[in-house]
């Protein structure tokens, strides 16, 4: 196993689109967990990606190639992945990228990830207004809600979603989560989330653990 995800991993990282097609139709024949194949392969591989690009070591085209083929590759994992559905439903999850922010890879992922778990999720998309995120909160009542934001720009965004469900009384109803490259724990604690996820495993982790906390009663 650990052969063909770091196999995977090499693919993507180096633009080899067919090799890590091929990787992901082999492993899933052999039996490796679409889960894992997520974890400790694609992410794993936009991981480095990322690293490589923070030390201008690969550039724009290759980055934007590389999440290409990863989003080729879920593609061909997503019916695996939606096709274990778990017995019970632990509630609708909210989830989108900020105002400002058009990146939505790892969202995306998360989405994923979640639905697997047994989340409802509604993935309003990127670049989402803070009322818009209001307006879905309003629509589904009581829910978590996870604010991606990829820019050190748009972060600010975040705590705005945060205040404007306290203004409009819905803060009580709602777990908030917030990732993405810039984010840090600090950054959760102070804008008031109820919780930072570093990546897409430890996100669904989070939102396990936030609605089982007291029954998933709001805080």
């Amino acid at each position: 196993m650990t052969d063909r995800l770091s196999g995977l991993r090499e693919s993507i990282v180096t633009g080899d689109e067919d090799g890590a097609l091929s990787r992901v139709q082999e492993a899933l024949a052999e039996g490796i967990e679409p889960t894992v194949i997520v974890s400790q392969g694609l992410a794993q591989a936009m991981e480095q990606v990322g690293l490589l690009w923070n030390k201008e070591e690969i550039f724009l085209p290759e980055v934007v190639y590389a999440a290409d083929i990863f989003q080729e590759c879920m593609q061909v994992l997503e019916p695996s992945l939606l096709g274990k559905p778990t017995d019970s439903k632990l509630g609708h999850f909210i989830i989108g990228t900020v105002s400002g922010d058009l990146h939505d890879l790892g969202k995306n992922m998360v989405a994923i990830m979640l639905r697997t778990a047994g989340f409802t999720v509604h993935d309003v998309g990127k670049d989402v207004s803070v009322e818009a995120f209001v307006e879905k909160v309003k629509e589904l009542g009581k829910c978590l809600l996870g604010l991606s934001a990829l820019l050190t720009t748009t972060m600010m965004e975040q705590r705005l979603v945060i205040n404007a469900l306290q203004e409009a009384g819905l803060r009580e109803q709602v777990k908030v989560m917030v990732g993405g490259a810039p984010v840090t724990p600090g950054w959760a604690q102070e804008i008031g989330a109820d919780g930072y996820a570093v990546n897409a495993h430890k996100a669904v982790e989070l939102a396990r653990r936030l609605v089982t906390r007291e029954g998933g009663a709001p805080r």
